[in-house]
């Protein structure tokens, strides 16, 4: 359904988010699309009529009333943990699952035509050994709550999808980074911007990045693609990377000298699990590669930012230069 404006309405939730305002920013630039951003639990004082909750269906519903929302790209999920054990798993269910069902279902009774369900590779597991890849005919093997609840939240939407006749598509990207990106990567930049000495000299793993232009990208071709339905795909930068390699091209691009001194690995991790830190340390030194030829097969999709500019856009963001996200 188009509006006057010939433009196609898309829900994004989570637009708040990292992802949710690059994404919004690209559907206002483009020809086609009008977006309707959509903020999970926000403060009513944001003067959004798109303001629900995932977990009562009854406001998962009231999005879609008079709105003629052709597609719909789900971003909002909740990644950190509530308490441990069944608890955490119940707690990330009840948003990451439960929740992504409600505004399924809400969007399938509204005529909703595309669901697009932006995952992670967690779906598939932390870690990928010598010689292996991640792909969709990889076996999932979540390991955290957060990997287990976005797996099921997959499976329920095919299935949904095809009793509603609702085209569903799964994207699940590696780490994503680009300008204004938190946690564990924004903390390697301070720690590199402060030329810190790290003992990861002897690390040697690979890595696969999607830099968050690159994300978009694949997001608004799966929005109309008629070859995405009913596909799950992955995504990643052209070039891959060690974490060494990793900071040494940060501190370039910085403009500052990487101190990296030798530890041997084993060390470096034993370190780690007494300090309690034995899942950063992981995300560190182990290696994780995606496959994603076949996004390029069905899509002819191409990341068309290297690792290098994206890094340089994120740095220049991170260290407060004027800069506008692509």
């Amino acid at each position: 359904m188009r509006t006057q404006d010939n433009k196609r309405p898309v829900l994004v939730t989570g637009a708040g988010g990292f992802v949710g305002r690059a994404l919004v920013s690209a559907l206002h630039s483009s020809a086609g699309y009008r977006p309707l951003p959509a903020y999970h639990r926000l403060p009513s004082r944001q003067e959004s009529p798109f303001v629900f909750d995932l977990t009562d269906a009854a406001s998962c519903r009231e999005l879609f009333r008079g709105t003629g929302i052709d597609a719909v790209i789900h971003l909002a999920a909740h990644v950190h943990q509530f308490g441990k054990g069944s608890r955490c798993l119940e707690g990330v269910r009840a948003v990451n699952l439960e929740g992504t069902l409600h505004l399924a279902r809400a969007a399938a009774a509204g005529g909703v035509r595309r669901f697009i369900y932006l995952s992670s590779v967690k779906v598939n597991g932390e870690r990928t050994l010598a010689g292996q890849r991640f792909s969709p005919a990889s076996e999932p093997r979540p390991q955290d709550p957060y990997g287990i609840s976005k797996l099921e939240a997959e499976t329920a939407l095919f299935d949904l999808g095809e009793q509603a006749e609702m085209e569903i598509v799964v994207v699940r990207p590696p780490l994503v980074y680009g300008p204004g990106v938190k946690a564990n990567f924004r903390d390697l930049m301070a720690l590199v911007a402060k030329s810190i000495p790290l003992p990861l000299g002897l690390v040697r793993n690979r890595r696969s990045l999607l830099y968050l232009s690159n994300l978009v990208d694949l997001l608004l071709l799966c929005l109309e693609h008629p070859a995405a339905q009913g596909q799950v795909f992955f995504a990643a930068d052209r070039e891959e990377a060690s974490t060494p390699e990793l900071l040494r091209l940060i501190g370039q691009v910085m403009g500052v000298p990487v101190r990296l001194f030798p530890v041997p690995e084993s060390l470096l991790r034993l370190t780690a699990t007494l300090l309690g830190q034995e899942s950063r340390a992981s995300k560190l030194c182990d290696s994780l590669l995606v496959d994603w030829s076949r996004t390029r097969e069905l899509l002819g999709w191409e990341p068309r930012y290297s690792l290098r500019e994206g890094l340089e856009r994120t740095v220049s963001h991170f260290l407060g230069e004027d800069f506008e996200t692509p």
